[in-house]
């Protein structure tokens, strides 16, 4: 059985609003880390984390997250 990945348009929406990576992870209250790694696709958010960026971005987690 092979793993799900999870997309995502992180990477996108947060160029597109011209916001680093250490801006975004403040504001959502992780590391710069963090943000790299789920932009790589290689860190799943917890549901909670998911949901900041979501606010954040003013988007679904729908519209963030894809398998």
């Amino acid at each position: 059985m092979s793993k799900e990945v999870l997309k995502n348009r992180v990477y996108d929406l947060r160029t597109s609003a011209e916001v680093t990576q250490e801006e975004l992870g403040d504001a959502v209250g992780v590391t710069r880390q963090t943000i790299i790694a789920i932009e790589r696709g290689n860190y799943t958010p917890s549901v909670t984390l998911a949901l900041k960026l979501a606010r954040f971005f003013k988007k679904s987690v729908e519209d963030i997250f894809k398998l």
